[in-house]
């Protein structure tokens, strides 16, 4: 079986093409990197615009590099959100385009079924599974009995994960995307700062926005008191702080759900080196369950994943038809 997949949920314009929902025969990412760069984070006008230009060139790039071509296809998946919903758009129209000018079936999927998913190019997930989700847009810690059921234990009240890092280093001025800068420079230090820890509501979820606020306090009262800090300490401080926020609610769901067999992790926080770290600190503790990190090249939003997520979605019997839209606050099922 062979499925195109398109995916504009923000600012990466990708195109895959995957067959039998574990070769990608070949994956083709447009980003935009550079140019949100200049304005600190992605521009959602800038980021449709974009999209545009590059979609067209992502099919045929992904096309003749699989070498095939569309008559080759069985059908066609495409991120319906969530996300940002003008780049949604983009893709919801180029791939119902593409379905209905070479009478392909139409399928719609969820961008974080998506990174869910991606763990399938490694590995046979085992259900049932737990999910953690980390991304610039969303925090969630997601129970699958099977293959197509998604129960959302627990989710962040406020800033997603990746969103506080990019707040945090736009704070240390270290530029956009944060992630990445705060992984780094962490590396340097040692969690020596004390900072607030995140107080939340429900059980198993997250929160993140006070955290943020802590560190931008501790600036300022070490300004105001003529001090210096060591950057380098307050980075590693606030990524251990939020990680542990993380792998604290982790650790409650694996001692109350003992039926869970394997952990997956998805989404562009998961190239973190730290979180990586504190996956395997897991492996050791709970030995009944297997453990799965995607490989770095499927971590950030790509193309790959909603070909596999469209080749489960497809095998399910989920269709879209004309009236399929695009939508950016998408609940996942």
């Amino acid at each position: 079986m062979i499925i195109i997949g398109i995916e504009s949920s923000c600012d990466e314009t990708a195109v895959a093409v995957v067959k039998d929902k574990k070769e990608v025969l070949s994956s083709v990412v447009a980003s935009q990197i550079d140019v949100h760069t200049e304005f600190g984070g992605v521009v959602p006008e800038v980021a449709s615009r974009i999209h545009v230009e590059n979609i067209s060139y992502c099919i045929e790039k992904a096309l003749k590099d699989a070498n095939i071509t569309m008559e080759d296809v069985d059908a066609v998946a495409v991120t319906q959100g969530p996300g940002l919903i003008g780049c949604l758009h983009v893709g919801v129209q180029a791939a119902k385009t593409l379905a209905f000018a070479y009478h392909k079936p139409l399928v719609p999927v969820h961008h974080l079924a998506g990174h869910i998913y991606a763990n399938e190019l490694v590995v046979d997930m085992k259900y049932p599974v737990l999910a953690l989700v980390v991304s610039g847009g969303n925090t969630e810690l997601v129970y699958m009995k099977d293959e197509t059921s998604f129960e959302i234990l627990g989710e962040t009240q406020d800033d997603a994960i990746g969103e506080a890092f990019d707040k945090v280093a736009r704070v240390l001025g270290l530029g956009y995307p944060g992630g990445p800068k705060i992984d780094k420079l962490a590396k340097e230090g040692k969690p020596v700062y004390e900072l607030a820890k995140p107080k939340t509501q429900g059980r198993y979820d997250f929160s993140f926005s006070g955290l943020k606020s802590s560190v931008l306090q501790f600036t300022k009262r070490m300004e105001r008191q003529g001090k210096t800090f060591d950057m380098a300490d307050l980075a590693c401080s606030f990524q251990e702080c939020a990680l542990d926020e993380i792998f604290s609610r982790v650790r409650a769901v694996l001692d109350n759900h003992k039926d869970i067999r394997h952990f997956v992790v998805g989404g562009g926080v998961s190239a973190n080196s730290r979180l990586r770290e504190k996956v395997e600190e897991l492996r050791n503790e709970y030995p009944e369950v297997e453990f799965t990190v995607p490989p770095m090249y499927c971590c950030t939003d790509n193309a790959s994943m909603i070909g596999v997520a469209g080749t489960i979605a497809y095998l399910s019997g989920r269709r879209g038809d004309a009236s399929l839209t695009a939508d950016s606050s998408l609940e996942i099922q």
